[in-house]
């Protein structure tokens, strides 16, 4: 069992940049390919970006070259760092524990933090 907690979400403008935090507790951190995923208002939830254990990152097209995906095994954490954010990155975004890359299977969820970005 794994309990995650992300952080790091608000209201930003459009051009900005954040930094979301994931910790997690309970069981071996460096076990889990971790993932990042987001949920606008009246859509589906989508895959953001992955990382394996060994460290290796994939991210969806519509993220790639302005989100980074990290993790930090000693301190239990994945982060997403979002730069050049635009309005329609705008959407509830959620930390996941599971595994693969190219297909990822989550097995644990965290709550969410939302991410505003205006125009």
């Amino acid at each position: 069992q794994v309990q995650l907690v992300e952080s790091g979400g608000g209201l930003v403008q459009a051009g900005g940049s954040l930094r979301l935090s994931c910790a997690a507790s309970g069981s071996i951190f460096s076990i889990y390919d971790m993932g990042w995923y987001r949920q606008a208002p009246g859509k589906q939830r989508e895959l953001v970006a992955t990382i394996s254990r060994g460290g290796s990152a994939s991210y969806a097209d519509s993220v790639k070259g302005r989100f980074t995906i990290s993790r930090d095994n000693n301190n239990n954490t994945v982060y997403l760092q979002m730069s050049s954010l635009k309005p329609e990155d705008t959407a509830v975004y959620y930390c996941a524990a599971g595994y693969g890359s190219g297909n990822y299977y989550p097995r644990y969820w965290g709550q969410g933090t939302q991410v505003t970005v205006s125009s």
